[in-house]
């Protein structure tokens, strides 16, 4: 491979962004390791070691695939979570009111199947419109009142998980903080295998939810890249004014956004929720954490859909991986403090990329001087 193969490699928006998500990965990785030798310098490899594992902790193979399904039943809701980050913000939007609008996709989806006994497609629909719905009120504040939509998303947040509490509590034991279970109530609301759970040593959870969240990560790609709607709303983020310039509806694009983004957020949690892994606790006092890791998800795999379906794993590998670690040493949450250094991480992606498309531009420019040197001597 020549000097100038090299540079184009270098030069790409692709393999520079992996190269700075990885070196995120890495310095989070080693932050957390130092604080594990701070509190514990004797087991701090090994609980390095068993929250990289995570699944593969098991050495019964059998086992080991059974906890690899529920690793990837978490992470399908988190890439939804993700994409609907990643799609506002191509937008100029910042959707950090995901949290909000999977807690509205959680509530409706259980409700109507616990409440009314729907099946798992309208539980799904009602989920997805209900997370999109919330995401177009965002969007019309933003849109006819310039009412900034992180401000007005984190409102909304609490708003919606008090809310969701009022109502799921219709549908729980008096004497119970959660929810009744799916699979005992109603299992038509369940979402159906088609046989993947067989994949993964009969993990009943291991639903077609799995390879949904890829496809729309897929089509969220699609949309962006190939469409002329996806042309529409990213040059609606890029300049309002020069949209509307162009004719294009730039108040009713910002709209269809924050719908979009927040019908991806509130599909995810219907993908969670559906399955039976979880059940809802009314009594809870903060937002699900599945949004902001989004979030996380988002800057780490380069804002781009594809990129996400990697660093949505990754990060819910990270955090299941916690839960493998010894308790009497360390506290569960732990994997949740390497997560978060992760995540600060993250936030210098944009700045490594910076730095590399400096460093070959003076590079660039050294070789030009040095060439017309030349042809002047």
């Amino acid at each position: 491979m020549n000097t100038n193969e090299n540079r184009s490699i270098l030069a790409s928006e692709g393999f520079q962004t992996l190269l700075a998500s990885l070196v995120c990965i890495l310095l989070g990785l080693l932050v957390g390791f130092i604080v594990l030798v701070c509190i514990n310098p004797q087991e701090a490899g090994s609980a390095m070691l068993a929250i990289l594992k995570n699944f593969l902790y098991f050495p019964r193979p059998a086992v080991a695939l059974e906890y690899f399904g529920s690793t990837l039943v978490r992470s399908a809701p988190l890439l939804m979570c993700t994409l609907s980050v990643v799609f506002a913000y191509k937008v100029g939007l910042f959707n950090i009111g995901a949290s909000g609008q999977y807690t509205v996709g959680a509530g409706l989806s259980l409700y109507l199947a616990l409440a009314y006994q729907m099946p798992w497609y309208i539980c799904m629909i009602a989920a997805m419109i209900g997370g999109g719905l919330l995401g177009a009120f965002v969007g019309a504040l933003k849109a006819y009142r310039n009412v900034n939509e992180v401000i007005a998303s984190i409102m909304l947040n609490w708003l919606s998980l008090y809310s969701i509490n009022i109502l799921l509590s219709k549908v729980k034991e008096a004497s119970a903080t959660y929810t009744y279970p799916l699979r005992t109530y109603n299992p038509a609301a369940m979402i159906p295998s088609l046989g993947l759970s067989a994949l993964f040593s009969e993990n009943r959870y291991v639903t077609i939810a799995i390879p949904l969240s890829v496809l729309f990560a897929i089509l969220v790609w699609f949309i962006m890249a190939k469409t002329k709607l996806g042309y529409e709303l990213k040059a609606t983020g890029l300049n309002k004014n020069a949209v509307k310039y162009a004719g294009m509806r730039e108040k009713y694009n910002i709209i269809l956004t924050m719908f979009i983004s927040g019908c991806l957020s509130g599909l995810g949690a219907s993908f969670l929720y559906l399955t039976g892994f979880e059940q809802w606790s009314c009594s809870q006092t903060s937002v699900p954490a599945m949004g902001f890791n989004g979030i996380a998800a988002a800057f780490l795999g380069g804002l781009h859909p594809l990129g996400c379906i990697f660093s949505a794993f990754f990060i819910q590998h990270i955090s299941s991986g916690g839960s493998y670690v010894d308790k009497m040493v360390y506290a569960s949450q732990i994997s949740d403090l390497i997560l978060a250094i992760i995540i600060y991480s993250c936030s210098f992606v944009f700045i490594f990329r910076h730095i590399m498309n400096e460093r070959m531009v003076r590079q660039m420019t050294k070789k030009i001087e040095k060439e017309s040197e030349r042809g002047d001597q």
